[in-house]
């Protein structure tokens, strides 16, 4: 009952004018950055928070919420239109949106989107203000060896769903966690792989790794493409009308109620496990939307089901990654990490007794997540949407060099380094050479997103056991997770569907 009336106490919070303004503001300011391929949700929050020393607590953390939803559903955005993700966690949405867009099915596929992100944020936001304990628990009972099964589930699944060859998605996830190893160890203070050069100690950098994979590649991509293929496209979004934006209720059945659900529900647990993010969640719930199709042959070539399960898992994520935050003080994903910053400058210290004795400061936050998704996404969508398709209509020369700069700027602005930069360019050059040669640098991304973690448990799971690997097998935690690698691996590699196609207008390949 308590814990009712403290979320009911957020709305009334939220309905003060400032906050409210705060709010709304945030979710633009989310907006902006999440569809400008290079800029982040991430990045807007670090750039907030040396306001935050002037802004009111509940002011600047609903403002972080809403920037937050606002960043997972706005990467849908280029994604969709210009075949760029705004963030890794809508890669998925880019191998489904990119083709509808280029069958002049653009506003389709935003509007599907937009609902899969609604409900997803929606139904993330609701299980953070009611079941946060229970998942608390839950989260507790995945050990060590259960976090390496479930990371390596992740990026089998990954490979999988690239729908390529099994071969080369191996070697391209491979590719991306041998360059996650360069720099210091993750459990020694040593340096490794840098080939005597002392820049690489630092590491490599996920900024320019994904904008380097996405953004780059793509303009080298697009600057083999003529004028009468960029016509097509142009011509194909000529006319566009705001209602077209709404999905249709053949379409809502097709992809059905509790594929929403289960995607929501699947994106919300991975949210609560520390460090697993959109990435994997949007990853993950598309895989099981793919297994459990009627139509698997669809997916990679313009799938509604395919979007709806991955924006409902990535904006449900949302919620979910709050609970690890707060509760311990293990920020869920790279957002939240810096939320976390925001919360310790304001002198709020995560832990239960932040539920129990400061719950009036934190609930407005959770209240900005539920209306930033019930109310704020479809409203962005219902009144800008004729402007996102209209991206895909602006001169290419114009479009992609403002890209191209962003996306250099981007790649400085994340570490301030004339050397990270550069990695940029040559990661763009290097994905444009896997592309060409259909090689999945989805895969590769993830792989390096995913290895250092990847390598942190394995180590630290046969620590426990004094190096013995039957660690990972009799644990029951790591087990369930083992099963359904093997289950995955059978019917979508040993038992193939019986009609696969390959992803066209695909991202990274």
């Amino acid at each position: 009952m308590e814990s009712l009336l403290g979320v009911l106490n957020g709305f009334a919070a939220l309905a003060e004018p400032m906050t409210f303004v705060a709010m709304v503001i945030g979710f633009l300011i989310g907006t902006f950055f999440a569809a400008v391929p290079g800029l982040t949700s991430a990045l807007a929050i670090a750039l907030l928070l040396p306001l935050t020393y002037s802004l009111d607590v509940v002011v600047a953390l609903v403002m972080c919420a809403s920037i937050f939803m606002a960043g997972m559903y706005a990467g849908s955005i280029t994604a969709i239109t210009i075949n760029i993700p705004g963030a890794p966690a809508n890669m998925m949405t880019c191998l489904e949106g990119s083709p509808l867009m280029k069958r002049g099915l653009g506003a389709k596929a935003l509007g599907h989107a937009a609902l899969g992100s609604m409900v997803g944020g929606v139904i993330g936001a609701l299980l953070l203000m009611f079941v946060a304990p229970l998942m608390v628990k839950l989260a507790l009972l995945i050990r060590t060896p259960g976090k390496f099964s479930l990371i390596l589930f992740a990026l089998i699944v990954i490979v999988i769903a690239s729908r390529k060859s099994f071969a080369k998605g191996t070697i391209a996830t491979v590719l991306g966690v041998m360059i996650a190893t360069v720099g210091i160890d993750v459990m020694e203070p040593v340096a490794r792989f840098t080939f005597g050069i002392d820049l690489f100690v630092e590491g490599i950098n996920m900024m320019p790794l994904i904008i380097g994979t996405f953004a780059i590649s793509e303009l080298l991509i697009q600057s083999e493409r003529n004028h009468h293929e960029a016509v097509i496209a142009e011509g194909a979004e000529a006319k566009i009308r705001r209602r077209d934006f709404l999905p249709t209720l053949a379409d809502i059945r097709e992809i059905g109620l509790f594929t929403y659900l289960k995607s929501s529900l699947i994106g919300f647990l991975i949210g609560v496990l520390p460090g697993a993010g959109g990435s994997m969640a949007a990853f993950v719930s598309y895989a099981e939307a793919m297994r459990a199709s009627r139509r698997p042959e669809k997916f990679g070539d313009g799938s509604i089901e395919g979007i709806a399960a991955a924006e409902s898992a990535n904006n449900s994520m949302c919620g979910g990654a709050f609970v690890p935050m707060l509760t311990f003080g293990i920020p869920g994903d790279p957002t939240t990490a810096i939320v976390l910053g925001v919360l310790v400058i304001n002198g709020l210290q995560p832990g239960p007794m932040l539920f129990a004795n400061q719950f009036d400061l934190i609930s407005p936050m959770f209240a900005s997540l539920f209306v930033s998704a019930l109310v704020l996404i479809p409203l962005t969508l219902f009144a800008l949407g004729p402007y996102f398709i209209k991206i895909v209509s602006i001169n290419k020369a114009v479009l992609y060099s403002g890209i191209a700069v962003v996306a250099v700027v981007g790649g400085y602005v994340a570490t301030f380094s004339i050397f990270q930069m550069s990695l940029t360019l040559a990661f763009g050059v290097i994905a444009y050479f896997l592309r060409k040669q259909e090689y999945p640098t989805v895969s590769m991304l993830l792989g390096f997103i995913l290895g250092p973690d990847l390598e942190l448990y394995f180590r630290r799971g046969l620590s426990l056991e004094d190096g013995n690997p039957m660690i990972f097998l009799t644990s029951p935690d790591s087990l369930v997770f083992l099963v359904l690698t093997v289950v995955f691996f059978y019917f979508f590699v040993i038992r193939k569907p019986k009609a696969p196609v390959l992803i066209k207008g695909k991202i990274g390949g």
